[in-house]
């Protein structure tokens, strides 16, 4: 990581507890604002148990669901008369963006936004979500991938950017696994309880 970028703080107690494991940590400029460069530090997660226990039963092996968290830096830091919420609608479309064209870089189609939600981070500050839908074909399973990934946005001590995807289908019934073990027994509604509880968590 930049020494001068700020960092996401993560739950990583709660990451480990759940089978998840740190990938890559990268930054790289999102975006481009008139006035200033918009750089993100990102912490990448996969869900490694699950990853591991379908490739056990059935020899696929792939990442099933991703997390991840960016802590947004301005270069140069904004004007005194630029506030956070007059911004904000900037980053929220285009971290949605971006989030989209991460699904269609992992080979995903059928790309869609879907319905908005505002909830509260575990710190208290108000949090934007979008879902998205997509689709993945796996040639190997015989199969096709349906997955729901949210993005979050919000403003703390700086900006914020959370989001991750899950399949709609336990991975087990997906893979037709007989008597699957438990990470591939987990429901969407699981998933998405997860996903969102780890988005409200980063700090």
């Amino acid at each position: 990581m930049s020494p001068d970028a700020a960092v996401p703080v993560v739950p990583e107690t709660r990451l480990r507890r759940g089978g998840w494991e740190l990938t890559d940590e990268y930054v790289e400029t999102v975006f481009q604002l008139r006035s200033a460069a918009v750089t993100g530090a990102t912490r990448l997660y996969d869900d490694v148990r699950t990853r591991a226990a379908a490739e056990a039963a059935s020899g696929v092996d792939r990442q099933w669901r991703f997390f991840f968290a960016t802590a947004l830096t301005f270069r140069p830091p904004l004007a005194p008369g630029i506030g956070p919420k007059m911004i904000l609608p900037t980053v929220r479309s285009e971290a949605q963006s971006a989030f989209a064209d991460e699904l269609r870089e992992r080979g995903f189609e059928r790309v869609s936004r879907g319905r908005r939600e505002r909830a509260r981070t575990d710190g208290g500050d108000r949090l934007h979500l979008r879902s998205y839908t997509a689709e993945l074909p796996l040639a190997r399973a015989g199969a096709t991938l349906s997955i729901t990934g949210w993005v979050g946005v919000w403003h703390a001590d700086g900006f914020r950017i959370a989001a991750g995807a899950y399949p709609d289908r336990p991975v087990g019934e997906l893979l037709r696994v007989d008597d699957p073990d438990d990470p591939l027994t987990r429901s969407a509604t699981a998933y998405r309880e997860e996903l969102l509880d780890l988005i409200r968590a980063v700090g």
